[in-house]
């Protein structure tokens, strides 16, 4: 699910709404200091993986620390563009 990689936390197969509740708390938990987040390993997604990022965000804020995301799926990139959210997601 997620896991320590290449100076990042890298998460792997889906982010749907099966698992977002564990995506966060798990995300959450493993967050220390500034963090990358590559979800380019993830194969499945669906509306739900913006819900868990901004999560991820809001977490990290209230920590006063950075957050970006690398890798973000093509189909997540246009759902957060569609929902008029692509300007809140810390793209590095």
């Amino acid at each position: 699910m997620i896991e320590r990689g290449n100076g990042a936390l890298v998460v792997r197969g889906a982010m749907v709404m099966a698992n977002a509740r564990a995506l966060l708390a798990a995300g959450c938990a493993e967050m220390g200091g500034d963090s990358v987040v590559d979800l380019s390993a993830v194969d499945e997604a669906d509306s739900s993986a913006l819900a868990v990022m901004l999560g991820w965000q809001r977490h990290a804020q209230a920590a006063r620390q950075r957050l970006s995301f690398v890798g973000v799926p093509a189909g997540v990139l246009s759902l957060a563009e569609l929902y008029g959210i692509s300007d809140l997601l810390p793209l590095a």
